[in-house]
């Protein structure tokens, strides 16, 4: 079971400082986050990151936040197809994708409809639509998605399950796994204290089961990646920085029992 680097993790560093880091400390492929750095949108720079330090693209993240929905174009089927064919050319099996804002509402009311259609288009990649959460502010909440935070009241073919983000909403990832059943395609590995925000913290370092949650995905028949999401913009120092995504992946390989690359750019 592969062990991924989002690309995200490394943020303020650049797209290439993440294959750089997942080469040095071991990692089994990249999550590449399309957002304003040009170089995550950029297939054929993208290539040349992969075969220089031997470290494929796995996954996609296509451009749902907010700061990148300018990013290629301002029509989210766009986005859409381009990560799609941007996947396709660097052989990645998943394009992870948000649920749309709530004030998307033609792109909303036709989400689930759309999907099917680009997953007819791109056979070679399953769109994995990502559980989120509802936002707190003022004492007040509220949900900036539509049809809703999670996904699996709405149906989709594929999900990807945030462990993260499953700390914001309250929810036991472990139900939401069983919940995404086998269309449990990708997993986002972080971890979260439960406060009214995505903290994305280094596994073992808050509240939710992360260890168990890996533990569980064989007996559940996952066959696909743990994508390492946490956030290290605290980082006072590149070693510090790689320290966290050292212990992140020892995490992870501890409770998925593997103690080496499942495959690389040669397989």
């Amino acid at each position: 079971m592969p062990v991924l680097l989002s690309s995200s993790s490394v943020f303020p560093e650049p797209t290439a400082a993440a294959f750089e880091m997942a080469a040095a400390l071991g990692y089994d492929g990249i999550e590449v986050m399309v957002w304003t750095d040009p170089v995550s949108q950029d297939a054929g720079a993208l290539s040349g990151l992969a075969a220089h330090y031997r470290v494929p693209v796995r996954s996609v993240h296509a451009p749902c936040l907010l700061v990148t929905q300018r990013v290629w174009s301002p029509d989210p089927w766009e986005r859409l197809s381009r990560s799609a064919s941007l996947a396709q050319t660097l052989g990645a099996p998943v394009v992870v994708v948000h649920p749309p804002f709530s004030w998307q509402r033609e792109y909303a009311r036709n989400f689930a409809a759309g999907l099917e259609r680009l997953a007819g288009e791109w056979p070679s990649v399953r769109f994995a639509v990502e559980n989120m959460f509802p936002v707190r502010m003022a004492r007040r909440q509220f949900v900036p998605y539509a049809p809703g935070w999670d996904p699996t009241r709405a149906g989709y073919g594929g999900y990807t399950l945030d462990v993260s983000h499953c700390a914001v909403s309250g929810s036991d990832p472990l139900a939401m796994a069983d919940q995404m059943g086998d269309r449990l395609v990708h997993v986002h590995l972080g971890d979260g204290n439960g406060e009214p925000r995505d903290e994305h913290l280094v596994p073992g370092r808050g509240r939710q089961p992360c260890g168990a949650l890996l533990e569980s995905l064989a007996r559940r028949g996952y066959s696909g990646a743990v994508a390492v999401e946490v956030s290290t913009r605290r980082a006072g120092s590149r070693a510090e920085r790689e320290a966290d995504l050292a212990e992140a992946l020892a995490f992870a390989r501890q409770h998925l029992g593997t103690a080496k690359p499942a495959w690389s750019v040669d397989a």
